[in-house]
């Protein structure tokens, strides 16, 4: 049984999130499932003695299920459920101090993932090599079905676009001239927090080129209104372009499409969101500068350059080795007893280079 005035308080942080950040239903939705496991967890304790539950919450987290797959919990949904409960603490503590003065802050920003509850990976994206392999190599002989496809690869690497965006773009928000999107909620463009911005594409000439001779076709053959990403109607075997507007699932039938096409070229499928990664990784790599590094920030229509670093500037363990290589070299007249850092740290398993970044950071910290 639910705490009925733990229930009251998430719905009014809810509210709060939504009045705030103009969050969209949708994103309400998705705050609401990461929130609702604080007030399963506590059941009927209210909320101030979170402090005293058994078990706590992180071993509670551990033992969830997902409800289709039986499985635990993937580490990037953990992590937010940890995320998004800190902040609701937070503002418990804040918006009711008397109730809450028990709470200690510093249980509160000890919400964190239990320790083992997710492995370091290297950051997952689409890189440049296999957008235009996917985008250029006529794998599937489909016609006009094929060229969607492999347009659809392109653009989404150029633009870095949210495939909810992408799926309801219509074609006279592209300008392939000027090479910009208007990525605009008036257009009827699903951005995310229906947040408005022109966005620019890639100067990347082999995905261009195939973004242009389906731009073409589809100006040709619908009207300005229609989406870009159009439906397909197929009549005894030959398809057609639709201008129906997009459907509520236009996203999940381009992941089904993307996934297909991955699977005839023989690779790993990876989903429309690894293409934002890889157009924000180009961009990143690059970057000259301060300002080239804002401009992709903003061109992936973040407010805070930080989340961009944080997210989307991760290097794979290779890449911090070659870079940390590079940063020393051999001491100058040096002799058999002076250390090659170069050469230690190209030694090193990655769990071993791990240890010695984080250390190196703690002392850099002190």
């Amino acid at each position: 049984m639910i705490n009925r005035s733990n229930y009251s308080r998430a719905i009014s942080f809810l509210e709060r999130l939504r009045e705030v950040y103009s969050l969209s239903p949708k994103s309400v939705k998705r705050y609401w499932f990461y929130l609702r496991h604080v007030l399963l967890w506590a059941e009927e304790t209210p909320l101030a003695s979170a402090e005293a539950i058994k078990p706590a919450f992180a071993s509670y987290l551990k033992g969830i299920r997902c409800e289709r797959s039986s499985l635990p919990l993937e580490p990037a949904t953990t992590k937010k459920i940890f995320q998004v409960s800190c902040r609701f603490f937070q503002w418990l503590k804040s918006s009711h101090p008397k109730e809450f003065r028990g709470l200690s802050a510093s249980w509160i920003q000890a919400l964190c993932p239990p320790a083992g509850s997710s492995e370091p990976g290297d950051h997952v994206f689409v890189t440049v090599e296999e957008a235009v392999m996917l985008a250029t190599t006529a794998i599937l002989d489909e016609g006009v079905v094929g060229l969607r496809d492999r347009a659809a690869v392109a653009m989404l690497f150029l633009s870095g676009m949210r495939a909810s965006a992408f799926a309801s773009l219509p074609i006279g928000a592209v300008d392939l001239a000027s090479r910009t999107i208007q990525q605009l909620p008036s257009l009827g463009v699903r951005t995310k927090n229906s947040k408005a911005a022109i966005t620019f594409l890639l100067e990347i000439p082999e995905l261009l080129s195939v973004v242009k001779e389906w731009d073409d076709l589809v100006r040709r053959q619908l009207p300005p209104t229609a989406m870009w990403y159009t439906s397909l109607l197929s009549r005894w075997g030959v398809h057609s372009l639709s201008a129906n507007p997009a459907g509520d699932n236009r996203n999940i039938s381009l992941t089904k499409r993307l996934r297909r096409l991955y699977l005839a070229a023989g690779m790993q499928p990876k989903s429309p969101h690894k293409f934002r990664h890889g157009h924000a990784v180009y961009g990143l790599q690059h970057a000259r500068s301060m300002a080239d590094y804002k401009a992709v920030s903003m061109n992936l229509m973040h407010n805070d350059i930080r989340v961009t670093d944080a997210i989307y500037a991760v290097l794979s363990k290779e890449e911090v080795r070659s870079r940390i290589a590079t940063l020393s070299s051999p001491r100058q007249g040096g002799g058999e007893g002076d250390g090659d850092f170069g050469s230690l740290v190209k030694g090193l398993p990655p769990e071993k280079l791990s240890e010695l970044l984080a250390a190196i950071a703690r002392q850099i910290v002190r």
